[in-house]
């Protein structure tokens, strides 16, 4: 028998396990659009709470979540929304803060994906230009995506929100990953996210549910979100069936990210004594290996014939992410791979 491929691909392959399809089967539901589902309206007090706000907001996906929060904090005219180059809104939601956020972007350089308060304050706008967007919102990616999965240090972000406010700037936090950022460092997510206008976290990665995420922030922050949630056609019916994995996740799937993490330092490891990879070990926060090999189409496509799936970063970076679906035997499934493929690589 074909063995299946080693999905390193990414933590969005994950399937609902066993015992959590059978709490999506069981889940008791009603109508979400009349706050009659009781599933659902306990997930968002329950993240909430996790996250030190006064509501949440069940939403299919976190895409939704960035967008309904940068139309929330952005006002026509001109508003800018200060970022990392390499963050999700700025490369993988099909431009849709411009397109549905009316939003110009201000994009700082950094290759980890965390930027300093320094580059902050450098950024934002002096109000009085009429010539120059208008400096409006930050947004902050914990953990960075194409960064690496690295953790923002909780001073940095207190810096950051610092700087914010003294700018009267509105703020996000973009927690697609924000379980790992608290299950590495031993920082409540809400320390990381209470500071935050808006913050959410994402169930269908790491956590292992099929869809969902919960935007969080002020009750008239939520109340507004709706009519945008309503206006994206983001508004369900019954939702349980999707908040009850979403609930099973993080009863039983969020002390296990731990694991992704040692599995994704091992990968680290094993690599960094490999012919051609260039990374430092001492680099990897949490569940994603991102490192540097001189054709990176190439290795990836050999790596998939070798049956592991990793995604090129551009020509000369692989991405490879662990999650739950790929156990300890296949990691080193994945190694004896690396070692046949990579060790044919040229030293750069």
């Amino acid at each position: 028998m074909t063995q299946e491929p080693v999905n390193l691909f990414s933590d969005t392959q994950t399937r609902p396990s066993t015992a959590m399809r059978r709490a999506i089967a069981e889940a008791e539901v009603g109508d979400e659009q009349r706050f009659l589902d009781p599933t659902t309206l306990a997930l968002e007090g329950r993240v909430a709470e996790l996250l030190g706000h006064e509501a949440g907001l069940f939403l299919p996906s976190g895409t939704m979540c960035n967008v309904i929060a940068f139309r929330l904090h952005l006002r026509p005219g001109g508003d800018e929304a200060i970022l990392a180059a390499n963050s999700h809104p700025v490369n993988f939601e099909a431009g849709s803060p411009a397109t549905l956020a009316h939003a110009m972007t201000r994009q700082l350089d950094t290759p980890t994906g965390i930027f300093s308060p320094d580059q902050l304050e450098a950024a934002v706008r002096a109000p009085e230009d009429r010539y120059a967007p208008r400096s409006r919102l930050v947004s902050v990616e914990n953990t960075t995506n194409h960064g690496g999965g690295r953790v923002w240090p909780l001073e940095t972000i207190e810096g950051v929100l610092e700087v914010a406010e003294r700018h009267g700037l509105r703020t996000h936090l973009d927690g697609a990953r924000l379980m790992n950022a608290a299950v590495a460092a031993g920082v409540p997510a809400a320390d990381y996210a209470r500071g935050f206008d808006s913050a959410w976290i994402d169930f269908s990665k790491g956590l292992g549910a099929p869809a969902g995420a919960v935007l969080v922030g002020s009750r008239d922050l939520i109340d507004e979100a709706w009519r945008h949630k309503q206006m994206l056609g983001g508004a369900l019916r019954q939702s349980g069936m999707l908040a009850a994995a979403c609930l099973f996740a993080l009863d039983h799937h969020v002390d296990r990210l731990a694991e992704d993490h040692e599995h994704a330092r091992l990968l680290a490891q094993s690599l960094s004594k490999l012919p051609g990879v260039e990374i430092d070990p001492a680099s990897v926060d949490t569940n994603i290996v991102v490192f540097g090999v001189a054709d990176a189409p190439t290795v990836a496509q050999r790596l998939w014939n070798a049956g592991v799936q990793v995604t090129p970063l551009g020509p000369r970076r692989l991405r490879a992410v662990t999650h739950r679906d790929v156990d300890r035997r296949e990691i080193y499934r994945a190694l004896r791979a690396f070692r046949a493929v990579l060790g044919m690589q040229p030293v750069p």
